[in-house]
């Protein structure tokens, strides 16, 4: 699933509307740092590892749609990590990060079944494209189709306005619509009143800005009502979408 962020990225999402996690592992801690902020501000969640234990304890509990590896790391090497963590997670991508002249390890990396490779020292932007195509094809992100949004069990075509949830047709208005799909492409994210005004109305209401609740209290009837609800309030802040608690 993708989506547009306010600083024009397009965002991959999980199907479920939440962000997409990576796993980074290097004893370096600047190297894990310097990544880590470069892969939270495509407003992925990140967990790092600095040793190979780490990284398979990691992945147990965390569950990352993409893993970036150092092939050398204090109590094991890339290699074996890739394949205890292939036992955790059998199909969690692999980008390994090798020593500029280790073509040996490139290619022993590939081999044994890792994604892809980048030396270093590397490009912060070099590894963010690597992982954005590595996920991608890995299936993590491909419940986008077209015009289709996607949080949960419910989605919305924003081509044909059909709005479903759990299969079930739900139908709105011309305004209804226009707010769920504001809130349905900034799935977990609080938005305030005064952005929902100016996304949705286009201008600011100034003191009728009580136009927000009463609009989220229609599409609450409408989404939520006798189901686990979707939409809620944080307040003082603003409304959001997420994937209802089972």
């Amino acid at each position: 699933m993708t989506t547009t962020s306010p600083q024009g990225r397009t965002e991959l999402l999980r199907p479920d509307g939440s962000p997409v996690r990576v796993l980074v592992v290097d004893d370096e801690q600047s190297i894990t740092e310097l990544l880590s902020l470069a892969l939270r501000y495509e407003g992925w969640q990140i967990r790092s590892a600095g040793d190979g234990q780490g990284a398979v304890r990691a992945v147990r509990e965390f569950r990352p749609d993409a893993v970036v590896l150092d092939m050398m790391l204090p109590d094991m090497d890339g290699l074996s990590v890739l394949g205890r963590l292939r036992r955790e997670q059998q199909d969690v991508p692999v980008l390994f990060l090798t020593a500029k002249d280790a073509v040996e390890d490139r290619i022993a990396g590939l081999t044994a079944g890792g994604d892809d490779c980048v030396t270093k020292p590397f490009s912060l932007e070099e590894v963010v494209a690597r992982l954005r195509g590595l996920i991608r094809r890995s299936g993590a992100a491909d419940r986008w189709s077209g015009s289709l949004l996607v949080v949960g069990d419910l989605t919305l075509d924003e081509d044909s306005h059909d709005v479903t949830r759990a299969g079930v047709d739900i139908h709105l208005t011309a305004t209804e619509f226009e707010l769920l799909r504001y809130l349905m492409r900034n799935p977990r994210r609080v938005l305030s009143k005064a952005q929902i005004l100016d996304r949705v109305w286009s201008y600011d209401f100034g003191g009728q800005a009580n136009v927000v609740e009463l609009y989220i209290s229609y599409l609450r009837r409408k989404i939520d009502a006798g189901r686990e609800p979707m939409i809620h309030t944080r307040r003082g802040a603003g409304y959001l979408i997420k994937p209802a608690v089972s």
